[in-house]
């Protein structure tokens, strides 16, 4: 199912994701200002821009790639229109930002946003900021690859089980 999310949004769901590791804690129903703005600056920290960045370009993309499919001929005016909204459609990443950082906020108290802020100013936190993605890519590596292997052998094992059931396949 995951597959089937363009991109752009996968990237945003992963960002997401890498975002909120590191422990739970219990929800809160209405974060304060100041846990929101703390959140905002714990994503811009971990890199919110890179993650949630692309998703209008790549929406824009999108479509702009679907009509040109259609109409291979509307592609270079499909290029001036994707310019224009890219620009015109930029300032609604602040809204997303600001949803994100609420949602953010309200998995965490504001005392522990703000310890979390203090760790990843430190050098610790900062190389975790920087390793963590890397790490974090590096395990779906392995699982892949792992899965893959796993699929190969239950495959083998179907055969197997089948053959001595009397199907061959």
């Amino acid at each position: 199912m995951f597959k089937t999310f363009p991109a752009a949004l996968r990237a945003a769901l992963i960002g997401l994701a890498v975002l909120t590791i590191g422990g739970h804690a219990l929800a809160q129903q209405q974060p304060s200002a100041a846990a929101i703005a703390t959140a905002k600056k714990i994503i811009e920290l971990k890199g919110g821009d890179n993650i949630f960045g692309p998703i209008i370009p790549g929406v824009i993309e999108q479509g702009k790639a679907m009509f040109e499919q259609q109409n291979p001929a509307l592609g270079k005016d499909l290029a001036t229109v994707a310019a224009k909204l890219r620009t015109e459609f930029q300032p609604k990443l602040a809204d997303l930002d600001d949803h994100v950082a609420r949602i953010y906020a309200s998995h965490f108290t504001e005392q522990e946003l703000t310890d979390i802020l203090k760790f990843y100013s430190t050098p610790l936190g900062k190389k975790m900021i920087n390793e963590e993605p890397k790490a974090f890519a590096d395990g779906i590596n392995y699982a892949r690859e792992w899965s893959s292997k796993l699929s190969d052998e239950v495959i083998t094992r179907m055969r197997a089980e089948m053959k001595k059931m009397g199907h061959d396949i």
